[in-house]
């Protein structure tokens, strides 16, 4: 893993001459706090790219203030660099997120009905979706795919002894959900249904506006954590990164959902906030 940051002391020849400087796992690039221009920012993907060409991780980190420069981000993503914007760990603390929030409204899990958008079902959303069944006693989810999500219905039903419901009705379908838990819907999927107007959203894939004129309630579009820091997680997450994106970049991804689970249980990962549009949770 690389990460990417900007310089605490710009020097002017690095600045003119684009000079990027490599220091262990760190990219630092001879930019502070200003809005590069085009031709900047091109320079400096090229240098970057050639920098990470020659290493063996692809993964790379950028810090918060340079994930402002978007066209220079933009094209990194162009090379096909795994990029780490904390969405696939955030998929992993659904029931965390969902547990915070209900903390912090003073909410009963009883009292709730909870609303799953979903169509491209992963194992790992899976295992959520069966804990969330078994701590929640009303569970909706909304797919475009209801044959398939038909038989997960049934699975879970005879396995696990508990019910929830699938459907698609734009109307009915979210109008009574005070929580959403947005999988994969883009904004253009969401909007088309009629949503309880105090609803909390929580979008896992981030970036969802919703049009609704009556809508008052929370849309949330990102969020971060805090964890046990061990040494190798010295990226002065509490200032340069998000420190979700730093742990993300740990993750084994190719192991085993529940494997994972135990070592976010072990490292003590807590939500920090969760960040809707003109409101942080």
């Amino acid at each position: 893993m690389y990460c990417i940051q900007e310089t605490d002391k710009p020097n002017f020849i690095f600045r003119i001459f684009h000079i990027i400087q490599l220091r262990e796992d760190k990219i630092i690039l001879p930019i502070s706090e200003e809005k590069i221009s085009s031709r900047k920012a091109q320079k400096l993907a090229k240098k970057t790219k050639r920098i990470l060409d020659k290493t063996i991780s692809k993964r790379i980190v950028i810090s918060k203030k340079i994930q402002k420069q978007e066209e220079y981000v933009n094209l990194l993503h162009t090379y096909s660099l795994e990029i780490i914007e904390g969405k696939w760990l955030f998929e992993a603390l659904s029931c965390k997120v969902l547990d915070y929030i209900l903390e912090k409204k003073e909410i009963q899990k009883e009292e709730i009905q909870i609303s799953i958008l979903v169509n491209d079902l992963t194992e790992n959303m899976l295992s959520n979706i069966r804990k969330i069944a078994k701590e929640y006693k009303r569970v909706n989810i909304v797919t475009n795919h209801i044959g398939k999500f038909r038989k997960i219905e049934k699975q879970i039903l005879e396995q696990d002894g508990i019910m929830i419901t699938v459907g698609n009705n734009k109307r009915k379908g979210l109008a009574k959900s005070q929580l959403i838990l947005n999988v994969d819907f883009p904004s253009e999927l969401i909007n088309q249904y009629n949503i309880y107007e105090n609803a909390i959203i929580i979008n896992m894939k981030g970036n969802v506006k919703i049009n609704m004129k009556r809508f008052n309630g929370i849309s949330i579009n990102d969020y971060d954590i805090d964890f046990d820091q061990r040494e190798e997680f010295d990226y002065n997450k509490n200032t340069k990164y998000k420190a979700c994106e730093i742990y993300e970049a740990q993750i084994n991804k190719k192991q085993p959902f529940q494997e994972v689970i135990k070592q976010i249980e072990k490292d003590k990962v807590k939500i920090t906030q969760l960040v809707g549009i003109n409101t942080i949770v």
